[in-house]
């Protein structure tokens, strides 16, 4: 951890608690909207809603700056998604499933923002995480006294719970708080949108599994928007004076 980085104080525990509530939300609501609406509908509205939502509240929270390039970006990744996902599967579109989709987009929105205003008071990316996410399990602890643990108590279920636990979800968002502390709350999430995309390209190199045209041209516009927002812009050339 980095030697300069401030504990969560008092002050800041309201911000934490805050972005706990967002990874909360997010998890239940998403989960909730693909059972309601199934998981191509459910995952296009969660991820697709969720840059517009961070990038128009980080502006009226805190002032983020909102681009041009991030607004391409935006609209470009999530075109590709929608066809990625919709590409070559059935959806429908269940109303109530829809408006969880949009709130767990919220949700996720929100905890990016109280992340990177945490992030921005000189916490450490590792402590902010793990406060987030550990208040968040508290949160969530009765759903899963309320639902079936037996899994867990088998060895493929253990490993599973603490593959899941160490690497997609504790290494992946150090490396995303760490990546939101240079970025804004709209490009991060704009950014996120290659989960899709590393999805399928695991589909094609595990599974053997051969998408369509669709899902292909859906590919390519997630690329293409990802590489925009990424590569660094181009600043004008000095204007030379007169002699």
């Amino acid at each position: 951890m980095c030697s300069g980085a401030r504990p969560l104080t008092r002050v800041n525990r309201r911000p934490a608690l805050v972005a706990a509530a967002g990874v909360a939300v997010y998890q239940l609501a998403f989960f909730a909207a693909v059972d309601r609406t199934g998981v191509a509908v459910g995952t296009v509205v969660a991820l697709g809603s969720a840059p517009a939502i961070a990038g128009l509240a980080g502006r009226l929270a805190d002032g983020e700056p909102l681009t041009g390039r991030w607004a391409a970006a935006t609209a470009l990744a999530c075109s590709g998604v929608l066809l990625l996902v919709l590409g070559g599967g059935s959806a429908s579109a269940d109303p109530l499933g829809i408006i969880l989709a949009v709130v767990s987009g919220s949700g996720y929105a929100t905890y990016t923002i109280l992340a990177k205003r945490m992030l921005r008071r000189g916490h450490a990316p590792e402590r902010v995480m793990a406060a987030a996410f550990s208040l968040g399990a508290v949160l969530l602890l009765p759903v899963l006294v309320l639902g079936d643990t037996a899994w867990i108590a088998t060895p493929d279920g253990l490993a599973m719970a603490l593959f899941l636990g160490a690497v997609p979800t504790a290494l992946a968002y150090v490396l995303f708080a760490r990546g939101l502390r240079e970025l804004t709350p709209g490009e991060t999430a704009t950014l996120t949108l290659a989960e899709p995309l590393t999805a399928t390209g695991l589909g094609v190199l595990a599974l053997g599994e051969r998408p369509g045209a669709v899902a292909a041209i859906g590919a390519a516009l997630v690329l293409a928007g990802l590489l925009a927002l990424a590569l660094p812009a181009r600043r004008p050339a000095p204007r030379l004076a007169p002699a």
